[in-house]
């Protein structure tokens, strides 16, 4: 509870002005439904005394002007109720975004796209209306349901001590409402983000999927999927059901009790008639103010199980700690890694005592079956996660103990999944950096053999692109102008596995050679004819390298596994 509050309170606090007119807004509409009552009472008590039409026509304009004020105050209140709403959530939605964005790369593999979608919009959703509606609504129905107390007890005390009974009664329902739906809810929202996740890499992999004649098997595990989601939805709502079938009984038997002694309490002349249709009033209003506090506890649920998981998404420290102070040196840097060990969180080695040296300004090509642990290697230059044993340094200084922001200025990363933008072409290569001029843009265009390319295109820089619309050589020649034109100091390059037709890979080719030019480099090779480009070789079996030197002396060592790789090539 701690937990809810507190995020609650931090997303709040900057709109406290709203906030503390809204509850000014609550305050007046209470106080109105509170009045109104009273006014039709003392009209029918009037009229029975035989009052003159004037005083009777006062009365009713009184009662309508308050009326209209209510609705004012109603609809002014929901307006700034919804903007608050809105203001706190989209705030929450960036600073999640953020928060999975500065997260290591060991999160992302834990959770899907489509997990966290569901939590970053689907979570922050339900509580848009807890921070427009639930919150102020609960507060002003609590606060009303207080203030129909206090007046009935000041018009009788035995119909005061009937609704107190009564709200006393009802208590206990909710609060098991609460603790009976609970568990269900947060299941709801766990089912619902598997389904997210499920439906994401399913879209993703629709080629694949209809390829190879899995269509009965993603069908049959979505079924499955939905049908868990049925069996929570069920189980939730009957268990709400079943407590407010409850409420709706203790809501009849306190309207019949207040009628009742409401009747004797007349015929005595204890009160007077307006009293009876007052009290009448005020049960009835008291018990819709019951429902809707029942009601909203259903959504309050809902919104408490999303609060939950955004609080502990947001509590998820990253295992990369951003904390260095150092600086790298400047010009070309050497790169070495010195009895690197890693593991994710299941504790599975992936890289064992890795380590080799590479001067600055060459190139090394990693070689390995799938698994041998090459993209590992490779995330850790970019402190995409940090070896639990050994270092990897740059310039001779840990990467551990320089900034995250200057590092990655001066380490550019290219991988073999190209992710075009929905944007224009300049966009897509300065991923909407304004400071990029176009001369600069173009320029390296230009040296990367984009140049024809570019000329052809309709409008130029400003033509917009999307996943999709280009080939395979043109989507990896868009992720080396990336790269390119931050002109970094080291190069990451996760070489695309897809095949090029022969003019193509000329022109990738060409464009490698550029982009490592004068740079120290790794290159996650899936091609021989790649290496050739490579100062230095590393053979990776296992998670260890087994193989490392100067790419000519290990091509030329009769028995070395990168001369059997050649062999075989051959």
């Amino acid at each position: 509870m701690r937990r809810r509050l507190h995020l609650f309170l931090a997303y709040l606090a900057p709109h406290w002005r709203i906030a503390v007119f809204l509850l000014v807004l609550l305050f007046t509409e209470v106080g109105l439904s509170l009045w109104n009552p009273q006014l039709l009472g003392r009209f029918i008590d009037r009229a029975k005394d035989g009052a003159d039409v004037d005083a009777l026509v006062r009365i009713a304009l009184l009662f309508i002007v308050l009326t209209i004020a209510n609705q004012v105050v109603v609809s002014v209140a929901g307006y700034f109720a919804e903007d608050l709403g809105w203001r706190t959530t989209n705030q929450m939605r960036m600073d999640l975004t953020e928060h999975c964005l500065d997260l290591d790369l060991g999160f992302h593999k834990e959770k899907t796209p489509g997990e966290l979608i569901q939590r970053v919009d689907g979570d922050v959703a339900t509580l848009a209306q807890f921070f427009s509606t639930f919150t102020f609504q609960i507060f002003a129905n609590v606060l009303l349901s207080l203030g129909i107390l206090g007046v009935s007890f000041a018009a009788d005390w035995r119909l005061g001590l009937i609704l107190l009974v009564f709200s006393v009664v009802v208590i206990p329902v909710l609060r098991r409402t609460q603790r009976v739906a609970s568990p269900y809810f947060h299941r709801l929202r766990q089912d619902n983000a598997d389904i997210a996740g499920f439906l994401e890499e399913r879209v993703l992999a629709t080629e694949d999927i209809k390829a190879n004649g899995s269509d009965a098997w993603t069908r049959g595990r979505l079924d499955g999927l939905l049908e868990r989601l049925r069996r929570t939805m069920r189980t939730e709502s009957v268990a709400f059901r079943a407590s407010s079938s409850a409420l709706e009984l203790s809501v009849s038997a306190a309207t019949a009790a207040i009628l009742v002694t409401s009747a004797l309490l007349l015929h005595g002349g204890g009160i007077t008639l307006g009293t009876v249709y007052v009290s009448y009033f005020y049960a009835s209003l008291l018990s819709l103010t019951l429902f809707r506090i029942s009601n909203r506890v259903d959504g309050l649920q809902t919104a408490m199980a999303g609060m939950d998981r955004i609080a502990e998404l947001s509590e998820r420290q990253s295992a990369v700690r951003d904390t260095g102070r150092g600086t790298l040196p400047d010009g070309p840097l050497s790169l070495t890694y010195d009895g690197v060990d890693f593991a994710y969180v299941d504790g599975r080695p992936i890289l064992r005592r890795v380590g080799f040296q590479l001067p600055a300004g060459e190139a090394l090509g990693l070689l390995g079956r799938t698994g041998s642990g090459k993209t590992t290697i490779g995330r850790l230059l970019y402190r995409g996660m940090d070896p639990q044993e050994g270092s990897v340094l740059l310039g001779g200084v840990d990467i551990r103990t320089v900034p995250l922001a200057e590092l990655r200025s001066r380490v550019a990363v290219v991988t073999q999944d190209v992710h075009v933008l929905h944007a224009s072409v300049r966009d897509n290569i300065t991923l909407f950096d304004p400071d990029a001029r176009d001369e600069r843009i173009e320029a390296a265009m230009a040296a990367l053999g984009m140049r024809e390319w570019l000329d052809a295109l309709p409008a130029g820089l400003d033509t917009v692109i999307s996943d999709g619309a280009l080939s395979a050589g043109q989507a990896q020649l868009l992720t080396f102008a990336r790269a390119f034109l931050r002109d970094p100091d080291v190069i990451l390059l996760d070489e695309a596995s897809s095949r090029l037709d022969p003019a193509t890979e000329r022109i990738v080719a060409a464009a490698v050679r550029t982009l490592l030019q004068g740079r120290t480099a790794i290159v996650i090779a899936h091609h021989l004819q790649t290496v050739g480009q490579m100062d230095h070789i590393a053979v990776l079996d296992a998670g260890e390298v087994v193989e490392f030197g100067p790419r000519g002396e290990l091509a030329d060592t009769a028995g070395s596994r990168f001369s059997a790789l050649l062999a075989g090539a051959a």
